[in-house]
């Protein structure tokens, strides 16, 4: 019971760890006269094995259930515990299987039916089947897909000549589009367009939920038009094939290369090898992109300057202005190193208010709702944070210690970053869409939504926080953020004193009072799968992060 007692279990949310001591319970004794009983040395138990007879001491098969840590969403403690703690004498007939009660010294209470636990999934396992067949990231995905494999059917059997002739073009048309898909700075625009137009309180509810899925959801397009991508561009290297008479070694060359780093970003980016090793997915679509780049400049040059008639090549620059190839070519490119340009090297202050979390400052103010990226070095990682300011002198990010790079930040504190200049926008940033929100977070999840707390905001935003410890953990200046906030306003759940709770009904009830139009909720995936679904089940619009890009 001693080693019992000094257990020490660990838990994690959004980047920050958590120690989790078992709590006893209210309701027990504190000494269990069972319990402390001291085993009487004449107690013997008479077990008959087959035709022998033998005396056992009656504690040494004595049972006892250990309860299994469980958890629904990180941060939270355990609160059950089902272990009785009755020593029980036992006679078992080996002959039957029969295990059958001995008159006991102690009377044995009645066992209560065992709990159904549900088994917890991995994080994994519900990013990955709990995603649903039917989301609109799949649906954007299949749309995007559906209409180039139109186009190519049509080209290839002779009825869409321009596409059968300029098969080139399409890949890389689709190629700029999957990158504006993830351009920051095109997306900042594109957000504060979406919340500007119809973030009025005229415009139907409906409207703004289908734009809010809608971008969330852009990650679909990126990887239809990827996938369609290398669909053209093997169709165009197959009719190049054809025609190889009227082209060079060189340009087959260069357009296999590319179809090849395509191929290889495209199996990296598949989801079982994003989420279980992203660095090197993050590598591998960084630098294959690079050099997919470089080589369609070259087959751009190579295609244009070549002349069939005298198997040479000759200079044709002001031809190359004049194909659409070209600048189709140089969009991608400037969108490509726009956020490079941007990529500087700034003074922070990281303090640590716990061992399990960071909070790193930064000069300058930053509107609600906005994300940004850091990184200890540039080419190799990049690390998401949300931002909390004031929108005066400084913004923070708040990162909870749980990776290689985020540890670092509270056992070795860095005085220098690499930022983005561009901070780009997400799913928080539609709050201002809307009329009233509730934002639900756990754990870290908070640092995006505070922003809301300190600067105006055209949304009347409601909070729910569920943290374990939370002064100790985040620190006082966390605290002092949700302080002063009528109830009704900010809801703060901390788990270490008030134990844990059910969010999901948390988050029904809390968006019920408030009149929200819609629940946005930051959570690991398990906890904010359950806190959409009871929301959505109540009929209460909901969103939370996608996992599939």
């Amino acid at each position: 019971m001693a080693n019992q007692e000094n257990l020490v279990k660990f838990s994690s949310c959004r980047g920050v760890a958590f120690e989790i001591k078992p709590h006893p319970d209210p309701f027990a004794l504190k000494h269990s006269p069972i319990l402390q009983q001291t085993k009487p040395p004449s107690s013997r138990s008479w077990l008959p094995w087959g035709s022998n007879s033998k005396i056992v001491p009656t504690y040494s098969i004595s049972l006892r259930s250990a309860s299994h840590a469980s958890s629904h969403f990180c941060d939270l403690d355990d609160e059950d515990d089902d272990d009785d703690g009755y020593e029980i004498n036992i006679l078992i007939d080996e002959g039957h299987g029969h295990v059958l009660p001995l008159p006991p010294p102690f009377v044995q209470p009645e066992q209560p039916p065992p709990k159904v636990v549900k088994p917890k999934q991995s994080r994994l396992s519900v990013i990955l089947l709990d995603q649903g067949l039917f989301t609109v990231y799949k649906r954007l995905f299949v749309v995007c897909l559906a209409i180039n494999i139109t186009g190519l059917v049509l080209a290839a059997t002779g009825k869409f000549s321009y596409a059968r002739n300029h098969a080139a073009i399409f890949a890389i048309g689709n190629i700029l589009a999957l990158t504006l898909c993830r351009s920051e700075a095109c997306l900042r625009i594109i957000f504060w367009m979406a919340v500007n137009f119809f973030g009025w309180s005229w415009v139907p509810l409906r409207l703004k939920l289908a734009i809010t899925s809608l971008l969330q959801s852009l990650g679909g397009i990126h990887s239809g038009c990827g996938v369609s991508s290398i669909a053209w561009l093997v169709y165009a290297l197959v009719l190049t094939l054809k025609d190889r008479d009227n082209t060079s070694p060189e340009i087959i060359g260069v357009a296999s290369a590319i179809l090849g780093l395509l191929c290889i970003s495209c199996l990296a980016a598949f989801p079982l090898v994003r989420h279980l090793h992203h660095n090197v997915f993050e590598r591998t679509h960084r630098f294959a992109g690079w050099a997919s780049l470089a080589l369609l400049w070259a087959f751009i040059i190579l295609t244009i300057t070549y002349d069939p008639e005298t198997k040479s090549y000759k200079d044709h620059h002001l031809k190359l202005i004049k194909q659409q190839e070209f600048w189709l070519n140089i969009a991608i490119t400037i969108l490509t190193i726009l956020p490079w340009i941007t990529v500087r090297r700034v003074p922070v202050r990281v303090s640590a208010p716990s061992g399990h979390a960071s909070l790193i400052k930064f000069e300058g103010g930053v509107k609600a709702g906005i994300l940004g990226r850091i990184s200890p070095s540039p080419l190799s990682e990049w690390h998401a944070f949300g931002i909390i300011s004031d929108n005066k002198q400084e913004h923070m990010m708040l990162a909870g210690a749980v990776g290689d790079f985020t540890k670092t930040l509270v056992s070795k504190p860095p005085t220098h970053l690499w930022v983005r200049q561009v901070h780009f926008a997400g799913l928080p940033y539609l709050v201002n869409m809307y009329n009233r929100v509730l934002v639900v977070a756990t754990g870290s999840g908070i640092c995006v939504f505070l922003s809301f707390l300190l600067q105006p905001c055209s949304a009347d935003v409601c909070v729910l926080w569920v943290a374990k410890g939370i002064e100790q953990n985040f620190g006082k200046e966390i605290q002092d953020m949700v302080s002063g906030f009528p109830k009704e306003k900010v809801i703060v759940h901390d788990t270490a004193v008030l134990g844990r709770p059910n969010v999901s009904e948390m988050s029904v009830d809390a968006a019920k009072k408030w009149g929200a139009e819609v629940v946005i909720v930051t959570s690991n995936p398990e906890g904010s799968r359950d806190v959409v679904g009871a929301c959505e089940a109540s009929g209460i619009p909901a969103f939370g992060p996608i996992w599939d890009s």
